[in-house]
């Protein structure tokens, strides 16, 4: 087979559905050498995507960047349609929501999940406008649909009328570099670079509204006050949009001292944290998936994550389940694993054999069936 993939997500600072991009194109080309993979795009990909699909990819992964000519300015209504006409590929596979609609060729759709419609107030109003016309076009005339969860198949099928034998569920996982740091000094030179000199509580991932944070800083206050624990709470990620509210209300409840915002981290420096945190809080109000918990149980970490379908599918008992609109319910999740040392170690136990149960070549391999059946 020869097989184009959305190289978009690469484009720009790695989160989510960039590394999922990057690790499926790297993970198919190895588990397939007879088949070529070719990641195209409008733009060059950032520098952490350069690295690996120019230094270290497999030989048939390549990448193209059409970054000459008017007709990329309208990607995906003229540009990609024309290059692939131009081509000889079997199959597109959009790994970000998107396919082109003016191409005759087989596709396959990854939708990652329905937050810009289930959670419109989430997201910024022109994301949710462009969602609400283009993603049931992509759910209809894709070949098959992907998807990574159980939760989200359900969704897609019900929100699009669409045959439950269209989707496929191919569930993510944690990266390799994901692993337990034991190197102490590493770990504590990661700390100090970033002040984190206390025992702490770590979440990960884009600071937007569906993540919770104003209930975890509510609950991260009522822990302060209600008992004598004085952890830090460390969020690590980038900024998304509602920024202001979200800095208010920290200044708001005097605990600028006791959190540590470090901004968007690379993998080695998330490894040493994940690796050292006293417990991962996750009281996310809605995910596709939930690689974090994933990743932080791959490291060691144990896990407080929300009583929610796609993360319980995901995390499978290995966690410990919040209400996420319940926010003394979370602030006992934490006293209670900050202050329980063999309540910790089952969790780190039971999170570790849990992140075992996902790999990317599992991902690979599945996402290779559904490309046969296709084409």
């Amino acid at each position: 087979m020869n097989i184009a993939l959305d190289g978009m997500p690469l484009g720009s600072r790695l989160t989510g559905i960039g590394h999922y991009t990057l690790e499926l194109a790297r993970n198919l080309a190895l588990a397939a050498p007879t088949d070529s993979f070719t990641l195209v795009s409008p733009e060059p990909p950032s520098e952490a995507a350069r690295d690996v699909t120019q230094g270290q990819s497999p030989p048939n992964l390549s990448v193209v960047n059409l970054t000459r000519g008017a007709l990329n300015r309208r990607w995906w209504g003229i540009g990609l349609p024309l290059y692939l006409s131009r081509s000889s590929f079997d199959l597109f596979h959009g790994t970000n929501y998107e396919i082109p609609l003016l191409t005759r060729g087989p596709s396959v759709v990854t939708i990652h999940d329905l937050s810009l419609l289930l959670h419109s107030e989430a997201h910024e109003k022109r994301l949710v406008r462009r969602a609400r016309w283009r993603l049931p076009l992509m759910a209809k005339f894709a070949s098959k649909i992907i998807t990574p969860s159980r939760s989200v198949k359900t969704e897609v099928c019900e929100r699009f009328g669409v045959d439950s034998e269209k989707v496929v569920v191919t569930p993510e996982a944690p990266r390799s570099a994901f692993k337990r740091r034991d190197d102490t000094d590493s770990v504590i030179e990661v700390r100090k670079r970033l002040g984190i000199d206390e025992d702490f509580l770590l979440f990960v991932g884009t600071i937007e509204p569906r993540k919770n944070l104003h209930r975890l800083i509510e609950a991260f206050d009522q822990l302060l006050r209600s008992t004598s624990l004085c952890p830090k709470l460390v969020i690590a990620g980038g900024q998304g949009w509602l920024m202001d509210d979200f800095t208010s209300l920290i200044q708001q409840k005097k605990l600028g001292d006791r959190i540590c915002l470090t901004g968007y981290l690379q993998d080695e420096d998330l490894c040493a944290l994940y690796s050292s945190c006293r417990a991962f809080v996750y009281p996310s109000l809605y995910e596709g998936f939930g690689l974090p918990p994933l990743e932080a149980m791959a490291c060691g970490a144990p896990v407080i994550t929300s009583r929610i379908p796609s993360l319980i599918e995901t995390v499978a008992g290995a966690a410990w389940l919040v209400d996420p609109y319940n926010v003394e319910e979370l602030a006992q999740a934490m006293a209670s694993l900050l202050s329980d040392d063999e309540l910790r170690q089952h969790y780190v136990e039971l999170g570790r054999a849990q992140a075992k149960e996902f790999s990317w070549e599992q991902t690979a391999v599945k996402t290779l069936e559904v490309y046969r059946s296709v084409v």
